[in-house]
């Protein structure tokens, strides 16, 4: 169910001040795959390994295993060629979110990429204390992990809130994820037994991105149970 959940939020893309960023998660939000291919190819650098990882989720979700696959390793490897010439926290950040889609499409990786991406959140962390998509990639890999190894659903919770809370700086580069953080701490409390809260993180994340789509889905299958 979790791995479910990853492949399906990760979909759905936050947008907010970069114009590459926003073309990137505009396609996303509608599921375009050619708009992606597109934007894979011509785009360079991080927005070239963003745009091939949202193009693999897509992919995946659309049932295009071979597509879904090449871009994602695609962007792996042009991230982890970006961080060998020089460091940088977003760089770092998207690198652990691309390896833990790599556990998410294939288990038996767990071993090679988890502490991988463990590693590469806390260089991040480090770097830049304060950038919301290292708290927000930290809070999904922390929902994925269990809590004996660090993880869990408050250790989410309380990185998820983390996000939100310096999603409130000024953003002018890379600027994706501040309707996503809304959206995986719904997911926490959901979990956590708060459905009230998680409706209300999940129309927050509406009211920071009205084109957000996984939770607008989500709000509508809460609706759909009551």
């Amino acid at each position: 169910m979790k791995t479910l959940l990853l492949i399906t939020s990760l979909t759905f893309a936050s947008h907010n001040a970069l114009a590459d960023i926003i073309d990137i998660d505009n396609a996303a939000n509608t599921m375009d795959i050619n708009a992606l291919t597109q934007y894979s190819q011509n785009t360079s650098d991080y927005n070239n390994a963003y745009a091939n990882y949202r193009l693999a989720i897509t992919a995946n979700i659309t049932g295009k295993q071979e597509l879904a696959q090449q871009s994602l390793t695609h962007a792996q490897h042009t991230l982890e060629n970006i961080l060998s010439q020089q460091e940088s926290a977003d760089t770092q950040a998207l690198l652990a979110a691309v390896y833990g889609m790599q556990i998410a499409f294939d288990s038996s990786k767990g071993a090679k990429y988890g502490m991988k991406a463990a590693q590469l959140l806390q260089q991040a962390k480090a770097l830049e204390p304060n950038n919301p998509r290292v708290s927000l990639v930290s809070a999904i890999n922390a929902f994925y992990t269990p809590s004996v190894f660090g993880g869990g659903v408050d250790k989410a919770h309380t990185l998820a809130s983390q996000a939100i809370a310096l999603y409130d700086q000024p953003c002018d580069t890379i600027c994706w994820g501040h309707a996503e953080a809304y959206t995986w701490r719904g997911l926490a409390k959901q979990e956590q037994g708060n459905l009230t809260g998680a409706q209300q993180d999940w129309q927050s994340a509406v009211a920071v991105d009205p084109q957000y789509g996984w939770a607008k889905f989500l709000l509508n299958q809460q609706a759909a149970k009551q």
